[in-house]
């Protein structure tokens, strides 16, 4: 158990890497002067696997941590419910628009639109995983909203 909780909060770094490297390659490309390459897809797909596999180990945690109690009770803790509720809906959505913003790059026409898609749905999904992620400032379970 613990080795797999300090696997799924060591990867959020290589999630948080790939997902930056990805926006930033995407930005400024989006005018469509610069062909998308073999280099650009492996950004966003790199960034779709780390992400994909950190909400893979999200999910066994989220059955199997102590900090995830299902029951009413666990409504009235700030700490119990970011983790029951909050934490993993967000990071959810999340995860689903990264997968969209993949499916779409892969599926557009134009380059200018693969490296729109990139670029917006990874932004997007950055941002909420930032919001998501149980920060030691917040003491993990308070939340930015």
């Amino acid at each position: 158990m613990e080795i797999l909780r300090h696997a799924h909060s060591g990867l959020r770094w290589f999630v948080l890497i790939a997902l930056i490297l990805a926006i930033i390659n995407a930005v400024g490309k989006t005018n469509g002067s610069k062909p998308f390459t073999a280099k650009d897809k492996k950004y966003g797909l790199f960034a779709l696997i780390f992400t994909h596999l950190q909400f893979v180990l999200g999910l066994i945690l989220y059955f199997t941590s102590p900090k995830v109690v299902f029951a009413a009770s666990a409504m009235k803790s700030n700490v119990l419910r970011f983790f029951l509720v909050e934490h993993i809906l967000i990071m959810l959505v999340a995860v689903v628009l990264i997968t969209i913003g993949y499916s779409k790059s892969k599926r557009a026409q134009t380059d200018g639109k693969k490296f729109k898609f990139i670029l917006i749905f990874y932004l997007i999904g950055l941002i909420l995983i930032l919001a998501g992620i149980p920060w030691p400032f917040l003491n993990y379970g308070g939340s930015w909203f």
